[in-house]
């Protein structure tokens, strides 16, 4: 059996110090909820001294917990600290009193202004402070990436004798590499008397990109806690993110000797509830819970995920409580993606026909980011317009403003593959579009009605145009054109509504 990695959530203390993510204690505890549904080991509620806000946050999250977690409180190596943070935690079955200090020459110098030795006095009183309340004391030594290590391995020593049952070892600045961090880790293991009978603790910062790497150094040294938050939320460039750890230590739990119990479906919700909470949001990259993070838009790799998921997926979505890989259409998909999209809203075609299909797809995918299953469907119909149409616009090309004179300029090809180039003029883009359309048509109607809509969401959707013309008898005609030219949809609509009454009078003559 690998050894259990405490999963220690610190997204309501640390995380929320990230600046803009402050919470209420409302907010804090909907988290706190989806917190426990995680099943985290740990829930970090707050540092009840720096306001009331705080300490009713810890009171109330210590009561929400119960047995499921532990509650842990922050203070600094003051008394005045460690009183208001007990007070706090009485409501909490299974309280812990976070305490500790700076031990880098950065905070003993210039911070705190102490020697070594007052460090390390001040490290064995506010451990023995807080056992008078608590059983569970964890001791931080801040700014261990820095510190010496031989001093570092005092610190905690010290720590160790005086009672501490977690002992917590923060690269506060993100400063340390993957290896010399699970050096250091490894260091304290072989070297502190005592050490295994408590719980080493990794609380790493993501300064340089590097905190899941630092975390997962710690644990494979010998680290049994990883200290974290949903979304790698915190301070500057945050905290290590728990996604990240809990199923990079999943991927590779027997390399690591490790596992935790955290109910892996439940990471993507609870992302999505922090980042509603907070208002910070996630960006799409974002490894594990982005919006990205199975969406596929290469045609290469797309062809490749349709026929085997793992070719370019090493985790399954379902596992993060994702909805599901995603083929994302654009102009860099291939054959594959597309056809398989077709599959999915119920299109199938002869190979003559795909190809068609697969050449308006591109002209789409020219001129957007991305094609949605709406544009699919626009492309298929007009296709299927065209295909039986009496005449069918080749190209048009219209110029307009103030003060110019609208004018157009429309290719357009006859049942009988006769190509007819026209010109006209017009009130407006549309009217001269209309009046070129006149010049080749057979037959003629009043526009009674003109509407247009959006297909898809956003500035390059495709325009669908619906018009209506009245034929000589009275009889209501109705067209429709989709195009990513608003101008082009509107004559390719006027031409549907054209080319239905023709066959509407031709079926009628028997012909």
């Amino acid at each position: 059996m690998t050894r259990k990695i405490a999963i220690f959530d610190t997204t309501l203390r640390d995380g929320e110090q990230s600046p803009g993510a402050s919470m209420n204690t409302e907010e804090k505890l909907v988290i706190a909820q989806q917190l426990l549904r995680l099943h985290v080991d740990v829930i970090e509620a707050g540092f009840p001294i720096s306001s009331p806000g705080d300490f009713r946050s810890v009171q109330e999250i210590g009561r929400l917990a119960g047995d499921d977690a532990v509650v842990v409180g922050l203070t600094r190596a003051v008394d005045k600290d460690i009183d208001r943070a007990a007070e706090a935690l009485k409501t909490a079955k299974r309280p812990r009193i976070h305490t500790g200090l700076g031990v880098s020459p950065q905070h003993l110098h210039e911070k705190l202004r102490i020697t070594e030795d007052e460090c390390i006095e001040r490290a064995i009183h506010c451990v023995k402070y807080a056992k008078q309340y608590v059983e569970d004391v964890e001791f931080y030594a801040e700014d261990a990436g820095r510190a010496d290590q031989k001093f570092l391995e005092r610190v905690i020593q010290a720590a160790v004798d005086a009672g501490a049952t977690v002992v917590n070892i923060p690269d506060t600045t993100g400063y340390q590499l993957p290896d010399d961090f699970g050096a250091r880790i490894k260091g304290l293991a072989d070297n502190v008397r005592g050490i295994e009978n408590v719980s080493i603790s990794v609380h790493t910062h993501n300064d340089l990109g590097m905190a899941t790497a630092l975390a997962l150094a710690g644990v494979k040294n010998g680290a049994t806690q990883i200290e974290c938050t949903i979304n790698g939320l915190g301070e500057r460039a945050g905290n290590t993110a728990l996604e990240e750890v809990v199923m990079a230590i999943k991927m590779h739990g027997d390399e690591l000797d490790a596992h935790t119990d955290v109910n892996t479906r439940e990471l993507t919700r609870s992302s999505h509830l922090v980042s509603r909470i907070t208002g910070m949001n996630v960006q799409a990259n974002k490894a594990i819970v982005g919006a990205n993070a199975f969406a596929h838009s290469s045609g290469i790799h797309q062809d490749g995920v349709l026929k085997a998921r793992d070719t370019y997926e090493i985790i399954n979505p379902e596992d993060v409580g994702a909805a599901g890989s995603e083929i994302i259409l654009s102009a860099r998909s291939g054959h594959a993606a597309l056809k398989h999209r077709l599959t999915e809203l119920g299109y199938t075609f002869t190979k003559e026909e795909y190809d068609d299909i697969y050449k308006r797809f591109l002209e789409v995918a020219d001129q957007k980011k991305e094609v949605y299953d709406e544009d699919l469907e626009s492309i298929v119909q007009e296709r299927q317009r065209e295909v039986a149409a009496v005449y069918t616009l080749d190209a048009l090309q219209v110029s307009c403003g103030d003060p110019l004179v609208p004018t157009a300029t429309a290719t357009i090809t006859d049942e009988l593959g006769v190509k007819h180039v026209v010109c006209a003029t017009g009130t407006g883009p549309v009217d001269a579009a209309y009046k070129a359309v006149d010049q080749v048509v057979a037959v003629h109607g009043d526009l009674a009605e003109f509407s247009v809509k959006a297909i898809t969401r956003g500035i390059d959707a495709i325009g669908e145009v619906t018009v209506r013309i009245t034929a000589e008898d009275g009889k209501v005609f109705t067209g429709r054109g989709a195009d990513n030219d608003i101008v082009v949809s509107s004559a390719k609509a006027y031409i549907n509504a054209i080319n239905r009454m023709i066959q509407t009078a031709r079926s009628k003559e028997g012909k």
